[in-house]
Order: structure tokens, then sequence, then C-alpha cells
């Protein structure tokens, strides 16, 4: 196949797209060649909040002259359908995030019996956080008033959210001079969907400074609330070697694969395959044991954890299932295809829908319930063994796969640049000011079947590093880079910049470190605040030599995600035509406006090339305005000498000014 005409940038997924092809099996690949986008929605250009509509907002001067049938105006619209992607996006995470915390009131009231407190240090840092005595008291009433807490973030009517006090002081300075500062995740949603309902709120910048509060509420509730009481729950992540790519599937065993976002009933599943009950089970059917694999963000959760490997993100769901190979396929919520169900039947696979949420029409249904959760665990893993002679001799076997590291924390980074005794972000701190690291780059989001997929992925993570620019990356955007064979500290020798193969060598890290699922972006807010508040840069998480791009993207949740980082002062970079592209003011106040009021931005860029350099661009002039060094290419930026306090205290002095005034 030409490669201009390539579907995928992984090889091992374009093969399999070419023997689907050669087999006249559709996939999300072709539906997109198929079916194209429609060009006023595309913009933002079309309001269907009302039976009035749908109304086009079209023309010559749509910006100034183009009423809907109620009098909105372009902007008006464009700001409205933004807002209610931020709201779907919001409640996406944060209903995940729910459902965790009422996990951990099962596990702690003792109502939840399969479930237990694995990481009590990170329990009690959190109780710590939300002023919540720990100082001898048993674990489990600890976690009860834990959750508890949570759950106020889910009914308060007046006052904040609780975690919106880690962020650092100035950042929250910012946000209570503009009023987004969110009361609870609940309420920003609803008020969300009322005031973007018909005849209500109408003036596009008071529209956004709500939609930025609601998506707070995702990035500093829903989010990080997920992630904290994933690590209580199965342990806080410390880097593992896994593998990634179609090869993970076994011809010899049972091949189970876990897909979705919860990772509750994942963490079972993989607790009971190793059960020799179960292998016992499965050998019975004629296979050598039992195989698990994970798909999509559930992928990233068990991966980082347990070092399960991972078959990629959003858009090899259907491929997987094209290898012949997958006997089971047990989902929950978010980013499933249909498609998937009805695929299928053209092979063996059983696809098992677990959520009461989510549903798929002919999908074998087992309903997950916390209180039976190992049961409920042992009820799938028997399905996929009996499944497995069943198994046709049809497929694109693929073995190709690559080793991946995977699995850094927020608490593991800061360990790894001090120990446990002396733990900090002061390294990484010098490094960025001594230029050797010459900015971080967020590289996360989905991967699109409209473009070359996971192909801006790998492009712009080639460029970055090449430029000395550390990467953190979450949920497909580590599918991509992992089936791409670039999570591994190898791959710092081969493609890193000096600078920042100095330091990946130095500490043995990769270039590009996993922070897991795209609710775990969460952890590169509080990697930032920690950086803040160690000192030497910025004190605050805007202005500092960081961007986030999502170059791939195509859920609401990463619009909620791109404007929490946006609001916290990132600049925020997302590939594709824009949402709002029909209007210049719109693009003018998520671009100039936010970044004046809080040092964050929203760009929407379908070049890959433009990407970097405006990413770049970002980085360098934060810099500058740091009163760090230039960087220069090739060079470290700054002269390698052992610094002494004194020297230390007026290199901070530079970056900051007002200290010691």
């Amino acid at each position: 196949m030409d490669k201009h005409i390539m579907k995928s940038a992984n090889e091992a997924a374009e093969r399999i797209i070419e023997w689907g092809e050669a087999h006249k099996i559709e996939t999300c690949f072709e539906r997109a060649e198929k079916l194209k986008p429609c060009p006023i929605g595309e913009k933002g250009a079309c309001c269907k909040v009302c039976h009035m509509g749908p109304c086009r907002l079209v023309g010559k001067n749509a910006e100034e002259e183009a009423r809907g049938v109620c009098g909105a105006t372009l902007p008006t619209v464009a700001a409205r359908n933004l807002v209610r992607m931020i709201a779907a996006g919001t409640a996406a995470h944060s209903d995940h995030a729910r459902d965790m915390v009422l996990t951990l009131l099962a596990a702690a009231t003792g109502e939840a019996k399969d479930f237990q407190i694995t990481d009590v240090r990170k329990l009690y840092r959190v109780a710590g956080i939300l002023g919540i005595e720990f100082e001898g008291r048993p674990v489990n009433d600890v976690a009860k008033d834990v959750a508890l807490r949570f759950l106020e973030d889910y009914s308060r009517q007046k006052g904040e959210i609780n975690y919106a006090k880690r962020a650092p002081k100035k950042t929250q300075e910012r946000w209570r001079k503009w009023g987004i500062v969110p009361r609870n995740i609940d309420r920003e949603i609803a008020e969300a969907m009322h005031r973007t309902s018909v005849g209500v709120d109408h003036d596009p910048d008071h529209l956004l400074l709500h939609g930025l509060k609601t998506a707070i509420a995702d990035g500093w509730g829903g989010s990080m609330i997920s992630t904290d009481i994933t690590d209580i729950l199965f342990g806080t992540p410390r880097p593992v070697k896994a593998e990634a790519s179609f090869g993970i599937f076994k011809e010899d065993e049972v091949n189970l694969v876990v897909h979705g976002h919860e990772p509750s009933l994942a963490e079972m599943i993989v607790d009971v395959a190793s059960e020799p009950e179960m292998i016992a089970y499965a050998k019975s059917k004629g296979a050598k044991g039992i195989n698990l694999g994970g798909m999509c963000c559930t992928a990233n959760e068990v991966l980082m954890r347990h070092g399960i490997p991972t078959a990629g993100g959003f858009t090899n769901q259907e491929l997987g299932i094209m290898t012949g190979l997958v006997d089971a396929l047990t989902v929950d919520v978010q980013c499933i295809m249909p498609a998937i169900a009805e695929l299928s039947k053209k092979f063996h696979t059983k696809i098992i829908t677990t959520s009461e949420k989510a549903k798929i029409p002919s999908a074998v249904h087992i309903e997950y319930d916390e209180h039976r959760a190992r049961e409920i665990a042992r009820e799938i893993v028997k399905l996929a063994c009996d499944n497995y002679q069943n198994r046709k001799t049809e497929g694109s076997h693929i073995t190709d796969k690559f080793p991946v590291v995977a699995g850094f924390s927020h608490e593991y980074i800061e360990y790894m640049q001090g120990g446990r005794w002396r733990a900090s972000f002061r390294p990484l701190n010098d490094a960025i000011m001594a230029g050797r690291i010459r900015g971080v780059v967020g590289l996360a989001g989905c991967d699109n079947p409209r473009v070359p997929s996971t192909g801006i992925h790998k492009y712009l993570a080639t460029e970055l590093i090449k430029n000395d620019v550390l990467i953190v990356s979450t949920g497909c955007g580590s599918a991509a880079c992992g089936t791409a064979g670039y999570l591994t500290p190898e791959m710092a020798l081969e493609h890193a910049g000096p600078g920042l193969r100095e330091v990946c060598e130095a500490i043995g890290i990769p270039p590009i470190l996993h922070l897991g699922a795209c609710v775990d972006n969460s952890r590169i807010l509080t990697i930032l605040s920690a950086m803040a508040e160690e000192g030497g840069l910025s004190d605050e998480i805007g202005g500092m030599p960081g961007v986030g791009i999502a170059p791939e993207w195509m859920s609401e949740k990463a619009i909620a995600i791109g404007c929490y980082f946006a609001a916290s002062g990132v600049p925020v970079i997302f590939g594709g035509e824009s949402p709002v592209g029909s209007s210049e003011e719109v693009t003018r106040i998520m671009t100039e406006v936010w970044y004046e009021r809080f040092k964050g931005a929203m760009h929407f860029e379908p070049d890959p090339e433009k990407m970097l350099a405006l990413a770049l661009d970002y980085i360098d002039k934060a810099r500058e305005a740091l009163k760090l060094k230039k960087y220069e290419p090739g060079k470290f930026g700054a002269e390698r000498v052992l610094m002494d306090m004194a020297a230390r205290r007026e290199l901070e002095r530079a970056a900051k000014p007002h200290i010691g005034l």
C-alpha cells in the first residue's frame, strides 16, 4: 500500500487493516473515509438546543450578521457548543470518579469484601491534604472518612472543591479573581447545561468562563479524586516492564482483553486469572494458560500496576479482534466502539459488557457489582476459557510487539530524583534551569482514524525529545508511544538530544514517561504544582516552560482536559480543525484572553509541523520570561559546574526577582 494512503502509522495495525480490506471487513478507518465531517458542525456553527432549529449560522459575514431564529449570534453558538463538550467530558471522568469513591467507601465499611486498602501511605497522604486525622486510627476508618469527604465534592452547594487548594496559591488567586473555582462537580455540569440551553447565557466570554470552571471540576476534582483512590485501592504505580502491540496475543492460550476506563473489575480479573483453579479450567479447554491483555485506558491501569501487556489505544480495538486470537473482550464505559459487537460475529470473540450504564446490542452482558467482584471476574474468565475451543483459523495473526517501561506516578518521579528521604523535584527544576531539559510537554489525547492513526503522536514524540523536551504521556497518547516502541530508556540513547539524554541516563528513565490513563492527566497537575512549590522556576503553573498537546483528539473528555490545563496556566495545542473555528471572537478569547488571565491558552492546529513550532515557541518564550539561559540546540545551555548555595540563590533570584525583597 502506498504510504500516502496509509490509514495507520503503526505498521502492525496497517497490515491488519490491509488484511481486513482484502476480506471485505469494514473498520472505523473505512467508515471515516466514507463519512465526511459536517463542515458546519465541525466548526461549531450549528445550533440545535431547541426545536426552532437546527440553525446553521453561515455566510460571508456570519460572525457579525448571522443569527439563529432566537437571535443568538455565531460567537454565542460556538461558545455554547464548546461548553457542552466540556460538560460531557467532565461528566464522563467525574462519574467514573464517583464509582471509585463508592468502591472505596464499600471497601472501608466491609461491604465490598474483595477489595482492601493496598497503599496505606497514599491514603495517609490524601487524608493529610483533606485535613483528616489519621495518626493512631484504624486504616479503614481513615478510608471511610476520605471517601465521605470526597462525596462532598458531588453535593456541596457553596464553597470550593477540596482539591482546589492543591494548586499553587497564585494559580488559586487567578481562579478566584475570575470566579472559576468549582463548588461541586455535579453543580458545575448541571449549570453548564442550564446556561447553554435556549434563552439563557448569550455572552461568549461569560459562557467560556463557566466552561473553565466546569473543566477545573474535572481536573482538580473528578480526575484527581479517581487517580488518588485508584492508587489507594490498587497501589501507587512504580515503573514496570511490559510489552505492547498485537503480538501480545498467544495462539496456545486463552486471550482475554480488558477494555475501557474503570479499573475495579479489571483489577479483580488480573487477580482471578492467576488462580490455580482458573488456570486448570483453561487447560481443561485445551489451552496452555490464560493470557491477559489490555486496550485503551483500562490497559494503562493494569499495565502500570501489574505489567499486563497492551494492544494499544482507541483505533486498535477492532483490529485486535481481527487478529482472530481474542477469545473475549470485556468492556465497561467510554471509548467503546459499538461496531465491535457486529465485527465479532465474523470471528469467534465474545464481547462482554459489564456496566449498568452501557450496553451494546448482541453483546453478552455480565453486570459488575463491587459487592460480588471476585465472583463476577471468575464468571468472565470462565466464559473466555469456554470460548477458546471456538477459535477459528481466520485472522491476521500479528507477532509484532515492543518492550515498554510504564508506571511513572507523581510519587515515583519525586522519589527517583532523591530517594525516599530526600525526594523532591529540585533536580528536574535544576535540569530545566540549566538548559539540559528545554521544557516539558504532556503528549496525550486519543488516536483518530481521520488521520494516519498514531502518526502525529510518533512525529511529535520524535521531534520533541530530539529538541531536549521531556515528554509525559497519558491515555491513548501513551499507547501510541508504546506500540511504536518509544517507551524504553534505550529510546533516549537513539533519539533524544544531548541534554535530555544525559538526564535520562543519569536517572535511568525513558525520555517519555508513561503516567497512566486519561484521568491520570491529574498527575501532571500535581507534578507541575510540586515544581512550582520547589522554586527556581515559576511560582505558579502558568509561566513554566511546558505545553500540552492532544494531536489526534476525538473525545469530549479531551476538550475538558485541555480546558482545565488552560485554566491552570498551560498552553494547549489540539490537532485537527477547531470546533470553534467558525468564530474569530471565540478563538480570540481562548487564545489571547485566556493567556492574559491565566497564562494558559487553547489552540487548534491541523499541521503537525506547526504544532511542533508553536509548542517550542511557547517553551522558549517561557524560558526567556523566566530569565533562563537561551536554549541552543546541541548545547546544554549552561556550563557544567557544581553550584554552591550562594550561586543557586542568585540563579533563583534571576528567575524570580521578587525573592528576597
